[in-house]
């Protein structure tokens, strides 16, 4: 069966160009450079798994057993590594390992977006409230190039990156992608295509062919023609640069124009280091990791996709971004339980987590890594306290709507202190009861973690500041 998610070398061609407009899965990425910031650093990599689609607070990290059973669901929570935290019974072994975690039970959108994925990925995906478009044009706005970019991108930029790596990885799709809805906010955006993630894709009927086959030379192009490849590029760079000095000066054209063609240029050159780097292709080699660990990571998508994020993050890639992706089953699609929300999360869903996180954390920690990673897991939206879609009709096994008022978020790693709650939900999960944060705290604390000023500031291609976010404080979860 073909699978929209299978790249080709085509593909990837079109993706360079798409990537242009510093939207798709173009090679940008950033200069090199130290981190930006004058505080102490906490970590000097980020990974954030987003769990596209919404998971429902009340059957993950925060349980209700005294609810009425019309909204506290099937499931039971069990006690977890640190006394008091309780979750679902169907996470156990990321229960093993609630030490390294830090549970946020309070995160809410209300009044500022507007519950469906577009608005709601944007705004969790670069702590930004979505602009007046996102409410005109509902599931029907596009990506634009002057959108704020993605957290991850942010990363990246006020970082810096070693030469030979990209500064930011995407895997194994682009969240909304397999309903033609791609969701703004997972893009570099004003930082332009030098900041663009790297999409590495992959298929869901063939999880362990995940890969980056475009890094494979043609086996017909031996070193005197890549030679010659290489001096062509380079004498065609600086006729470009030449040339675009000129029109600047005779036509008064803006430095961004300016850039938007020279990024083509920009993509050819960074896709001939990485296909001429040795410790790329090394790291983006998962067939290296023993049966047994990628067993452990679990036989789907989204846990060869956290066992490639890792090696990427080991390698020096400074920023990696795991986009949840599924099978449709009923009408749910990955986490967007409309139907059999709790045949879907038992079965399918949280088992998936649950060996894949679960594996991440304790390779980190194991590799003496976790402290100088911070790792973010967080989906765009919770799901409606009641069980019971309306949009189903009352056909099939009931499942959860969306619901923008709660829903969970983790960290860990980073020198945020595992073993915490912070936060707390009413009787139902439907509402913050103490301590409400918004997406902006969350990508607030992420910076916080990698030693990144709130004011940090950027030019975009048309040479306007910037700052990385407008809004958003720290949650104390340090020490």
């Amino acid at each position: 069966m073909h699978s929209p998610f299978l790249s080709s070398r085509r593909q990837f061609a079109q993706g360079l160009a798409w990537g242009g407009l510093g939207l798709g899965c173009g090679l940008g990425f950033g200069q090199p450079g130290g981190n930006a910031s004058t505080g102490t650093v906490r970590a000097k990599r980020c990974l954030m798994l987003f769990l596209f689609g919404g998971p429902a607070q009340s059957d993950t990290f925060d349980l209700k057993p005294e609810a009425p059973v019309e909204y506290r669901g099937e499931f039971n929570p069990i006690e977890t590594s640190v006394p008091g935290m309780l979750w679902t019974e169907h996470l156990p072994r990321l229960a093993r390992l609630a030490q390294h975690i830090a549970l946020v039970r309070s995160v809410t959108m209300s009044e500022e977006s507007i519950g469906d994925h577009h608005a709601d990925t944007y705004y969790l995906l670069t702590g930004h409230r979505p602009d007046r478009s996102f409410f005109v044009e509902g599931i029907n706005r596009k990506p634009r190039e002057d959108d704020v970019p993605c957290l991850n991108s942010a990363v990246a930029r006020a970082l810096g990156h070693p030469p030979d790596l990209p500064g930011v990885v995407q895997l194994p799709a682009l969240s909304g992608e397999v309903t033609n809805y791609i969701n703004p906010g997972q893009f570099s955006g004003r930082l332009g295509p030098r900041h663009a993630p790297l999409l590495v894709r992959g298929a869901i009927e063939q999880p362990r062919d995940l890969a980056a086959p475009d890094f494979v030379l043609p086996s017909d192009l031996p070193g005197t023609r890549l030679d010659h490849r290489r001096n062509l590029l380079t004498a065609l760079d600086q006729w470009q640069r030449a040339g675009e000095s000129a029109l600047d000066i005779r036509s008064g054209r803006s430095t961004g124009e300016a850039a938007s063609l020279a990024t083509w240029s920009v993509h050819e050159r960074r896709a001939f280091e990485l296909l001429t780097s040795p410790g790329v292709k090394r790291a983006f080699d998962v067939t290296r990791e023993p049966d047994e660990t990628r067993l452990r990571y679990g036989e789907d998508i989204n846990g060869q996709s956290l066992l490639l994020a890792r090696r990427l993050l080991e390698a020096g890639v400074p920023s990696v971004a795991v986009h949840w992706i599924g099978r449709r089953v009923g009408a749910g699609l990955s986490w967007d339980t409309h139907s059999d929300n709790f045949g879907q999360l038992k079965n399918a869903l949280l088992p998936a987590l649950d060996a894949g996180l679960s594996a991440l954390l304790q390779d980190l920690h194991d590799r003496g890594l976790l402290e100088e990673t911070v790792v973010f897991v967080a989906g765009e939206m919770g799901r409606t306290p009641k069980v019971g879609d309306p949009r189903t009709g009352g056909k099939g096994p009931p499942g959860r709507d969306h619901w923008i008022h709660l829903m969970p978020a983790l960290f860990a790693g980073g020198g945020i202190r595992g073993g915490q709650v912070y936060g707390a939900s009413d009787r139902v999960a439907a509402y913050p009861a103490e301590h409400p944060v918004r997406p902006g705290d969350l990508a607030a604390t992420l910076f916080e973690s990698l030693g990144i000023p709130p004011d940090f500031a950027y030019q975009d291609r048309e040479g306007r500041t910037f700052r990385l976010l407008e809004e958003g404080r720290p949650l104390p979860l340090f020490g």
